[in-house]
């Protein structure tokens, strides 16, 4: 009797014995898993910090990009300022020599005229004088587009005045015409220009259609009133 009962006692062991493994291997597990889940949670730190650290540079991307563009922008106005005073100083100058025409005035033409009136120009002269019988005059510039049927007939002054605007619309374009009659089937188109143009004088060009022509702002040669002839 003895033996059996110390048999049964030492199943009895072996079976506790077998039981305790599987509970150690259940603890196992679980550290396991909670070490799995500390791990996965410190990956998504790590790539939270990441993607923090990611979207930093795109912040400072975007500063340094519109310090750039401030930057661009003032040193475009601050050529603008240069310009327009080497202009100013410059149309001043050629208006003490009397060489407006020559220096600002017929550069300009070309380039003015072909991108208003979309016509292009053929043939440009620059002082030109006509004589035929006795009538005589000489013009400033002309300008003339064939394809267009045009010519661009432009007086200039260094002083602009009513009296001088006057004498161009009233005497100076009819002449044009008499001296140069391979022009009659061409439109004429007047022009008067100089460095700066008053209100008041660039008001009473556009009420007799004439175009006015001159600095704007001393940065570069413009039509002041086109859109009002043209409307």
């Amino acid at each position: 009797m003895r033996s059996i009962s110390s048999e049964k006692r030492t199943e009895n062991i072996g079976m506790s014995n077998g039981k305790r493994p599987r509970n150690s291997e259940k603890r196992t597990e679980n550290i396991g898993t909670s070490n799995g889940k500390r791990s996965i949670n410190s990956e998504k730190r790590i790539e939270n910090i990441g993607m923090s650290n990611g979207k930093r540079p795109r912040k400072k991307e975007k500063r340094i990009g519109n310090i750039g563009m401030k930057s661009g922008k003032r040193q475009k106005k601050s050529e603008e300022r240069r310009q327009g005073a080497f202009n100013k100083e410059w149309g001043a100058l050629s208006n003490k020599l009397g060489t407006i025409v020559e220096d600002i005035i017929f550069p300009a033409t070309r380039p003015v005229l072909e991108s208003y009136f979309k016509c292009k120009i053929t043939d440009l002269s620059l002082n030109r004088e006509k004589i035929k019988d006795s009538l005589q005059d000489e013009f400033d510039v002309i300008a003339v587009s064939d394809e267009c049927k045009t010519v661009f007939l432009i007086e200039v002054k260094s002083t602009p005045k009513i009296d001088y605007i006057d004498d161009f619309r009233n005497n100076k374009i009819e002449r044009f015409r008499k001296l140069f009659d391979e022009y009659k089937d061409y439109k004429i188109v007047p022009i008067f220009a100089s460095l700066r143009l008053q209100d008041n004088i660039i008001n009473y060009l556009t009420k007799h259609k004439i175009y006015a022509m001159a600095f704007r702002e001393w940065e570069y040669m413009d039509l002041l009133n086109f859109d009002s002839i043209k409307s």
